[in-house]
């Protein structure tokens, strides 16, 4: 059965090494700097990204800063 997880709402099939949140956010070529990750609608602290496990129909919220005004 294929995992699937949902970045931005945009379905994902995370590859069978992707077992953290990190990992998910480097297969999808996502620059992490600047960058916050919230799941289910709380921000998840950049130290845990790497210690947070991926789970079926999980949503991942990716924000990038912007400067300017």
């Amino acid at each position: 059965m294929v995992m699937k997880i949902y970045i931005n709402n945009s379905e994902i099939e995370p590859s069978a090494g992707c077992a953290t949140v990190l990992d998910v956010l480097r297969q999808q070529g996502l620059d992490t700097d600047g960058v916050a990750v919230g799941i289910g609608g709380r921000v998840l602290p950049r130290s845990q990204w790497s210690e947070t496990p991926l789970a079926e129909g999980m949503r991942i919220t990716v924000i990038r800063a912007v400067c300017g005004g």
